[in-house]
């Protein structure tokens, strides 16, 4: 029996690499809160520029945080 090329395979798919460690991710949100500083000072100071990076990078620290919370959630119910 021969596999038509348009049906898709129910194999299982090619492994995704694997996400950085819990370590590695934390260190990650804190290298983003560290860069963020210089441009809040800046932005409290006044410098309207810096105000719009430092939100931008609100962002990014907002985003490395919740893969932070899903990476714990996921150990959390895997663990026995």
């Amino acid at each position: 029996m021969t596999m038509d090329p348009a049906t898709p395979s129910t194999s299982t798919p090619a492994p995704v690499a694997a996400p950085a460690s819990g370590s590695e991710e934390f260190e990650k949100l804190k290298r983003l809160v560290a860069e963020a500083e210089g441009d809040y000072q800046k932005a409290i100071g006044g410098n309207k520029a810096a105000g719009t990076r430092v939100r931008k990078a609100m962002q990014d620290i907002k985003a490395q945080a919740q893969a932070i919370r899903v990476r714990v959630l996921e150990t959390r119910s895997t663990t026995p």
